[in-house]
């Protein structure tokens, strides 16, 4: 392997499948993942964690804390700070007036990045930002956020606290190939650690979780140290400009959030499976059964 390219062994077929017309897509499902950033002398480090080597997808590999849609995300009564449902529904390119659709998104950020990370972007009020959150009754809530016994709307109300949209800065978007069988459709954001908070390994499907610089992180996929998925070592090429947090955050609102989907197609006799914008992924597939072809 000359890089820390992952992708899954079922592939191929699925791929040969698309191809000729057997397979059907699903529809991918709505999710959210946050690049959790803190500055150091030399540079902004990023919050990575590991997925489990059991774990049935992506195994191994290096992610950011995230996850699907709850459907309480919706919930009507989210407390809120920030900017507006409406401009973030415009922001996000969800459809027109789709603001509970937005809120989601949003939610299922804060949300996953304080149930895998304990980092929670809130606050009593749009102008300020809890401190540390790792005491136990923090942690009791935490642990109901994860068993759907409590939403995150209810969390908010009985913490008196406003979800702190303005602290999140939408960065790219990613949807799963058509011929995966497990499909999402992903917002990527950026975010600061708050002040007076930590993160902490919380994620049962981690089991391991860093404090790393892009430019580290990324040296390690292209020695075959680390594993990544295509959307993961693209995030972190595209964080290498930035000096500092406050920069990653204030280029955010000038992001191209034009949805990257893996493309596959019939290429003389074999299957190329290409991401628009991101050649360094290019992969020619046997038309035959066999393993993925090295990258064109």
């Amino acid at each position: 392997m000359a890089n820390g390219q992952w992708y899954p062994p079922e592939w191929p077929d699925r791929i040969r499948a698309l191809a000729d017309g057997t397979l059907t897509p699903v529809a991918p499902k709505r999710a959210a993942t946050v690049l959790l950033l803190k500055d150091t002398p030399a540079g902004p480090a990023v919050h990575m964690l590991r997925r489990r080597a059991s774990m049935a997808f992506a195994g191994g590999a290096y992610a950011y804390p995230g996850g699907g849609v709850d459907p309480r995300d919706d919930d009507h009564h989210v407390r809120w700070a920030g900017p507006t449902r409406a401009w973030w529904a415009d922001r996000l390119g969800m459809e027109a007036g789709d603001e509970l659709g937005a809120q989601a998104i949003v939610c299922a950020a804060v949300r996953e990045t304080y149930e895998e990370a304990g980092v929670l972007l809130a606050g009593t009020g749009p102008d300020s930002v809890v401190g540390d959150t790792s005491g136990d009754d923090w942690e009791a809530d935490r642990a109901a956020l994860v068993a759907h016994e409590l939403s995150f709307a209810e969390f908010l109300d009985r913490r008196g606290l406003v979800l702190r949209s303005d602290l999140l800065g939408a960065w790219t978007r990613w949807i799963t190939p058509e011929f995966e069988s497990r499909r999402y459709d992903t917002w990527f954001f950026v975010a600061a650690l708050p002040e007076g908070q930590h993160t902490r390994d919380l994620s049962t499907e981690a089991d391991r979780t860093v404090w790393t610089r892009p430019a580290e992180a990324a040296a390690g996929y292209d020695q075959g140290e680390l594993l990544m998925m295509p959307p993961t070592i693209a995030t972190l090429r595209q964080l290498l400009p930035y000096g500092t947090a406050a920069d990653a955050l204030a280029a955010a609102p000038e992001r191209d959030l034009t949805p990257v989907l893996a493309r596959a197609r019939l290429l003389d006799g074999r299957v190329e499976l290409s991401w628009p914008g991101h050649e360094e992924f290019t992969k020619h597939v046997p038309a035959a059964p066999g393993p993925l072809g090295g990258t064109a």
